[in-house]
């Protein structure tokens, strides 16, 4: 065998690896996605899920509060207002708090997103 079917040899080689490498990584950046797509929908899905039913336990209470304030005060509509109040109180509070909360979130999803 001479040094130019040597060569040859080696370099189908090594292009035989290099595409193999090539279809192992897209194999493995498609499952890579998959799963990141799968463990975000998961993601929101039970946040909704969850948020559904806080949604509604909160209304109740929060109804229940209002009528138990107003016929504390003799007042119903005192009640509601009072009820709103710290509705409000609680989205100024939030809305200030806004960039520690944004902070939070995307330091708690990078961690999941970069750790897979």
């Amino acid at each position: 065998m001479n040094i130019l079917d040597a060569i040859t040899d080696t370099s189908d080689k090594f292009s035989d690896a290099g595409e193999r490498y090539l279809e192992k990584s897209q194999e493995y950046y498609k499952l890579k996605v998959f799963q990141q797509l799968t463990i975000s929908i998961s993601l929101v899905v039970k946040a909704l899920a969850i948020g559904g039913f806080l949604l509604v336990a909160l209304f109740f209470l929060a109804f229940a509060a209002a009528l138990a304030i107003g016929q504390w005060l003799d007042n119903a509509a005192l009640g509601y207002i009072i009820v709103a109040a710290i509705f409000f109180t609680f989205t100024a509070i939030i809305y200030i708090k806004r960039g520690f909360i944004n902070k939070k979130i995307i330091s708690t999803l990078s961690t999941k997103f970069f750790e897979s």
